[in-house]
């Protein structure tokens, strides 16, 4: 049965309803045009599932408290100014189809913005003296910074390996899913080896679903369309690293040059998107998401039974059964 994401929150829907309102609380400031911008960024919020990965957790784990609440919020916060400076950084109009906050209110004003969230989760956490989850946060927002840079670096040489793609994304995407379910983890009073051990989940549900990702730019969903993004942008997903290492030296040799100097013409990008089809990248990065999926799954099976563990079960199939 295809996993449902209200049904996934069901356990959690009073507690989801909470934290909007108390998120909403942590993001006001005395500044009419801050609390304005801030305002719009609440109202095009997206799934959500980053909160319900903590509060599910937190309810797997030993149970919700009032600092799973500024848990979730710290991540909301930082991730959220992460995603603002990024904009800025990579001059993008819009987000989930929304106008971006450098594209309504310019660059300068942006980056203030994201300023200002980050340091609102800084102080909701020394304010309440919940440093170790400050340090959870705090790592994979460091983790997040190096794994992009990291990224633009391989990507103008064109030299991803797999072993340095798994590190890119590692960083990029998991080390985020890993901070929700650590700091889920960490609210309910868990020991340290089982908030190690929820990490460890996170981080491979974040590999699995960053993986489903990189697929979507291939079409690989029955009425998904190739998109050629990550090719257009050069980026070096798995699908093209499983490509080129199995391809002749001058197969290899023309689709590095089609991605590099090609990469915005159409018809280049799909030569380059059949090329990947034909190699099996796909099937081969399926078989790589689909690991991910059962190595977190098995670490579920280590919890007694419960309404949050059935939820939390439902939220990982989500992430790579999901349509977009």
């Amino acid at each position: 049965m295809k996993p449902d994401l209200k049904q996934i929150q069901a356990p959690i829907a009073t507690e989801m309803e909470e934290f909007e309102t108390k998120f909403r609380d942590f993001m006001k400031s005395k500044v009419k045009l801050l609390d304005h911008i801030t305002n719009y960024i609440v109202r095009r919020k997206g799934k959500q599932m980053r909160p319900m990965f903590v509060f599910l957790t937190a309810g797997m784990t030993g149970g919700i408290s009032e600092s799973t609440y500024r848990g979730a919020a710290l991540i909301e916060l930082l991730h959220t100014a992460t995603l603002v400076h990024d904009d800025v950084v990579d001059d993008s109009n819009y987000r989930r189809g929304f106008f971006s906050i450098n594209a309504l209110w310019k660059n300068k004003i942006a980056v203030l913005v994201g300023d200002y969230l980050l340091s609102r989760g800084l102080l909701l956490s020394v304010d309440n003296g919940d440093f170790d989850l400050l340090k959870i946060v705090s790592n994979a927002v460091r983790e997040m910074s190096e794994g992009e840079l990291l990224q633009m670096a391989k990507s103008r040489k064109l030299d991803i390996t797999e072993e340095v793609y798994y590190t890119i994304i590692r960083q990029k995407t998991a080390s985020l899913i890993a901070s929700c379910c650590a700091v889920g983890a960490s609210t309910s009073g868990a020991t340290e080896e089982i908030i190690d051990k929820m990490r460890t989940f996170g981080e491979k549900i974040g590999m699995a679903f960053q993986i489903k990702d990189d697929l979507f730019d291939y079409g690989e969903d029955e009425i998904g369309k190739p998109l050629g993004i990550d090719i257009k942008e050069k980026k070096m997903t798995l699908p093209l690293i499983y490509a080129l290492n199995n391809a002749s030296w001058l197969d290899k040799r023309k689709i590095i040059y089609l991605v590099r100097n090609k990469n915005e013409d159409k018809k280049s990008v799909n030569e380059v998107i059949t090329f990947v089809k034909k190699s099996g990248g796909l099937a081969y990065a399926n078989e790589a998401m689909n690991r991910y999926f059962d190595e977190a799954m098995a670490l579920l099976t280590e919890f007694p039974d419960s309404e949050y563990k059935s939820s939390l079960e439902g939220l990982v199939r989500y992430t790579i059964e999901r349509k977009k």
